[in-house]
């Protein structure tokens, strides 16, 4: 009976050591902004295996974690709708300045990037076992008007802006 157990204990060892490095992948950021310049944003991502079981098992809470880090890279409140081991969907009240101009509206993004919140990450000790890609596939920004700013890949972003037709 001992045998069986150590048996199984050195085939668990063999499938850690041979796994993949951890993985948060960030897959795509939709921003939909409204006429006042409010964001809905929806943020897909992909978690590795041990990751999803820290979120299961309320170790790991990626709607504060969000919040928190949001609130500390746009200077602003944000609130958290929903976040679960795929997804976050967030809003940001303000996220895009509107301006009037000879009866033109125009509204202007802000620039933002994830690199600090890579940075952020590199500094635990646990970051050598893990492998953080936080430029998303595919970032959209959607203006009230239908008009797309899109990226690829991208971890920083400039600023957008652009007339409201």
């Amino acid at each position: 009976m001992k045998s069986i157990y150590f048996i199984i204990g050195c085939i668990c060892l063999f499938a850690f050591a041979v796994m993949p490095a951890q993985a948060f992948t960030a897959k795509a950021l939709t921003i939909n902004l409204d006429t006042n310049g409010n964001a809905q944003v929806d943020f897909q991502y992909d978690l590795s295996f041990t990751e999803q079981i820290a979120v299961f098992a309320n170790i790991a809470s990626p709607a504060n974690e969000l919040k928190t880090g949001l609130e500390n890279n746009l200077h602003r409140e944000v609130t958290v709708v929903k976040a679960d081991s795929s997804s976050a969907e967030v809003i940001i009240p303000s996220f895009a300045s509107v301006s009037q101009s000879n009866g033109t509206e125009t509204m202007t993004t802000p620039a933002f990037s994830f690199a600090n919140a890579e940075n952020a990450i590199r500094q635990y000790w646990w970051a050598p076992l893990v492998s953080v890609d936080l430029s998303p596939d595919v970032t959209t920004i959607t203006f009230p008007d239908g008009y797309e700013a899109r990226y690829l890949n991208q971890i920083s972003f400039i600023s957008v802006s652009h007339q409201i037709a």
